[in-house]
């Protein structure tokens, strides 16, 4: 099982849901608001302020739903200018839910 990290232009984001919720078995989402910045830093008027919002989109998958989710996130979220986003993948050593006590792959 593995954790997709999506950081995008919060404008994307129903079209980024739309276009997953298509995907057979895909396991659901979480999203928050956040503000960030990387390399390339905007100054905008007198009141600077390095950050920029953001939507961080959380996903935990089945290994064999990795690759298409990232594809299809890469494509539509894809706004090609910089400061599109970013997208992480990260190995999950274990998962549980609360409610039935189950652990392992059932829970994502």
């Amino acid at each position: 099982m593995k954790e997709i990290r999506a950081y995008i232009e919060p404008f994307m984001l129903l079209k980024v849901t739309q276009t997953l919720l298509e995907i057979p078995d895909f396991p659901g989402m979480s999203v928050t608001d956040c503000e960030g910045f990387g390399r390339v830093k905007f100054i905008v008027g007198r009141d600077f302020s390095p950050y920029v919002p953001k939507k961080r989109i959380e996903i935990f998958a089945s290994d064999d739903l990795v690759e298409r989710i990232v594809n299809e996130i890469m494509v539509v979220a894809n706004t090609h200018q910089h400061g599109a986003g970013k997208i992480y993948v990260l190995d999950v050593v274990e998962s549980a839910r609360i409610s039935t006590g189950e652990r392992g792959e059932e829970c994502t």
